[in-house]
């Protein structure tokens, strides 16, 4: 069974969304969307609002992924033909076989659209098929009932909140829940997967 490369030239792609490595100079495709919405991403620990504040985020992602800790990825919405936003592996612990897909952001008008769940499907693909992994989790602000919504919508089991979990920007304390996909789930979850 394979394991995770942060070194490799990561694609995935289907008829509605490519994810391709998000590289430095992406700061100027993804800043009509981080800049046009203060609140973009009211609920992550690091802000995108000001043209500093995305290329700080932009050189925070490419550091994971050279201290192979993070993956960023770039989401081209293919029906639009627009950048929409950006989404990562973490976390990923091949001797585990496990990841977290996070640091997940969409522009607004690409919410609510169905491309985040053409995402969630490559990156789940890849994670248990491809790689084989027995694990996928996902981590999100207890505040952030939208994006559980979500997330639980696609199968994901809530495991339990982690109390004062991580802080925010704004020096806030968030409790952060943790959500799973185990490998058998998506055996049963895959050919009924909502895809729109």
């Amino acid at each position: 069974m394979p394991d995770f490369d942060f070194h490799q030239n990561l694609l995935l792609e289907d008829s509605r969304v490519l994810l391709r490595p998000l590289v430095r100079e992406d700061d100027d495709v993804l800043a009509p969307i981080a800049l046009a919405d203060k609140d973009i991403i009211r609920f992550s620990p690091r802000q995108i609002h000001t043209p500093e504040l995305l290329q700080q985020y932009i050189q925070d992602a490419l550091h994971g992924k050279a201290s192979a800790v993070r993956y960023p990825f770039i989401i081209f919405d293919k029906s639009t033909q627009e950048y929409a936003g950006s989404t990562s592996i973490c976390a990923v612990s091949n001797f585990d076989k496990r990841l977290e897909i996070g640091y997940t952001w969409y522009g607004k008008k690409f919410q609510r659209t169905g491309l985040n769940r053409h995402c969630k499907w490559l990156l789940l693909n890849y994670a248990f098929d491809t790689l084989q992994f027995e694990r996928v989790e996902f981590k999100i602000d207890e505040r952030n009932t939208i994006s559980q919504t979500a997330v639980h919508r696609l199968g994901a089991t809530k495991e339990g909140i982690l109390r004062s979990h991580t802080v925010m920007s704004d020096d806030f304390r968030r409790n952060t829940v943790y959500f799973s996909i185990l490998k058998h789930e998506w055996e049963q979850l895959k050919p009924n997967f909502p895809l729109y």
